[in-house]
Order: C-alpha cells, then structure tokens, then sequence
C-alpha cells in the first residue's frame, strides 16, 4: 500500500520559505479575499475534501479561531489538537506523531515552542506544516503585518518599519519580512535582548538585494525616528513569565508611548500583535489611539492564512 500524500508538499515554517514574488502574491491573494468578505458570505470550495490539524502547544485566540475561520471559509475540515490529549504528553515522540498525523490529515498548522519540533515534523510528515508560532519565529503573524502596513500606507518599499522590544520571534519575523519587501527595518532592545544575530545578517543581506535596511541599536528614540510604522510586543513572552519583573525594568524606556511617537512621522502607524499589555510595552492611550491599527493587523491574520492556504493547498 502507498503511504498517504497530500497532492503537494510544502511547508511554511519562515518567512523567507516563501520567494519574494510568492509572498507579494500572497499579499495581493489576501486583499481579494477581504474584498470577497465584505461583500458578502466567504465560502468557497478550495479545501473541499481536506482537513487540517490544529496543534496548540501554547494558549491561543487569534491563532486558533483564525485558522478555523480560515479552513472553514474555504471548504475544509479543522480538528483541533491540544498536546495534552496527545501521546505526545505521553512520551510518543514527534517523529511518530508526524508519520501517524500524516495518514489522517492534509495539512498540519502548528503552534509550539521550540522551532526544532517543527522541523521534526515537516521532516518525517509528509504533508504540509505551518509555523502558526514558535519561539524563533512568527511568519504568519508577519503577513497579516505585511497586508496591514499596505493597506494603510499604500506600499511597503522605502517605509521605516520600527520594532521595539524584545528582540524575539517576532522580531525576527519582522525582519525577514521587511527585508524582502525593501523596508527599512530598525530594532531597537536593551543590550542582551536583540534579535538573533544570524538572523539580523540574514536580513541584511537579503535587504542589499531589495534597497531595504536593516538597523539594531539599544537607543529606542533613535530607532522610532522618522518612522513610518512603530510595533512592539509583549516584554515576556508565553514561557518568559518568571523575567516580568526583571524585563519590566529593563525595558522601560522602550514602551511605546508619547515619546517615541514625537519621533517617528507625524502620520505614523501604530502595531502590536498582541495580546497587549496597557502600560508595559504600550501606553494605554497609544494603543487605543488614532494611530493604532491593531485591530485591523488582527483581523487580517484571517486574511493572509486564508491566502497562504490557497497557496500550499489550494488545487
């Protein structure tokens, strides 16, 4: 008997997995899609016949009931995965989980902590995987930022994209994003809290190529200067919680907040992809500004996965 395969075999676990003319694809694909939307109900037939897997290995909101809007809106089946209720809580290693998932399912969306596992299972599975969160990386949440920016600012080349905060996944994500759409990418974090710096010089060397740049410095007004998009994160992130304390203090003076916005452009935007916490990396009154376009970045994670979808999937 032949082993189970979906009809392709693509996985999703970076940004940079997808070329630069596929994910300017995906950008336009995702703007129909919200168009489609708004017009009326959403429901096509892509994913007749599929169903996906939905492992969360961490708490979710945006990630879970996008994804199964998403699968749903095109046809397809989600199941929902919590690891407690898999053998793998039990000592079943992921190798086998990715040989078995893959006689069920069509596709696999993941959100897990260390980026390896991911790895593990694109390698061994034999259906498609998407990185729906790890510890090194975020690139869904990355396109949803994409499709915010333009749709607010009407292009992505020659913009300042500044990150400020912890220089985590998805600051990484971030910046390969911005860099292959020739964005100039600042990151500003305390000393020892930047962003991998394999991934910085991959990015760099990516923006060379797009007339991008990339620029990681520990002064944050000098990062939101002339932006034109400033975004943070939480300080801790989802394992991170016994650092509050201590990352609160030493991130202080990176709170988005009336300072750093004096900085960046006048007609700047507003991101973070949340959850947010008022008071910490964002002001209360930034957030829940004019400037702000959280919601809306929110929103389009169901956009964009609808479009990725449609790309590893669609028939």
């Amino acid at each position: 008997m032949s082993e189970f395969r979906s009809v392709r075999k693509r996985d999703y676990l970076t940004v940079d997995a997808l070329s630069i003319p596929e994910l300017f694809k995906t950008l336009d694909l995702a703007d129909e899609l919200k168009a489609e939307r708004a017009r009326g109900p959403a429901l096509r037939d892509d994913l007749a016949g599929r169903t996906l897997g939905l492992i969360l290995e961490k708490p979710s909101t945006r990630t879970r009931i996008s994804f199964e809007v998403a699968i749903h809106e095109l046809g397809g089946h989600a199941v929902v995965l919590h690891v407690g209720d898999l053998q793998l809580s039990r000592g079943e290693t992921i190798e086998d989980t990715a040989r078995v998932l893959s006689r069920y399912l069509h596709a696999l969306v993941v959100r897990t902590y260390q980026q390896s596992r991911l790895e593990t299972l694109a390698a061994i599975g034999t259906i498609p995987v998407i990185n729906a969160l790890s510890d090194f990386s975020h690139p869904c949440q990355a396109l949803a930022d994409l499709q915010t920016i333009r749709e607010y600012k009407g292009t992505l080349a020659g913009l300042k994209l500044t990150y400020l905060g912890d220089g985590n996944n998805v600051a990484h994500s971030l910046l390969q994003a911005g860099a292959m759409t020739g964005m100039h990418v600042a990151v500003g974090s305390p000393p020892g809290y930047g962003p991998i710096p394999q991934v910085v010089e991959a990015a760099r060397q990516v923006a060379a190529e797009t007339d991008g740049s990339v620029t990681v410095t520990a002064d944050p007004l000098a990062a939101a200067r002339d932006a034109d998009v400033v975004y943070t994160d939480v300080w801790a992130s989802m394992g991170q919680e016994d650092e509050c304390e201590a990352r609160r203090l030493m991130f202080g003076p990176f709170q988005v907040g009336y300072h750093v916005m004096e900085a960046a452009r006048p007609d700047a935007i507003v991101m973070h992809c949340l959850p947010a916490h008022r008071g910490a990396e964002i002001a209360a009154e930034v957030i829940d500004g004019q400037q702000s376009v959280v919601w809306t970045q929110a929103e389009n994670r169901l956009h964009t996965q609808k479009a990725l979808l449609l790309l590893l999937l669609g028939r």
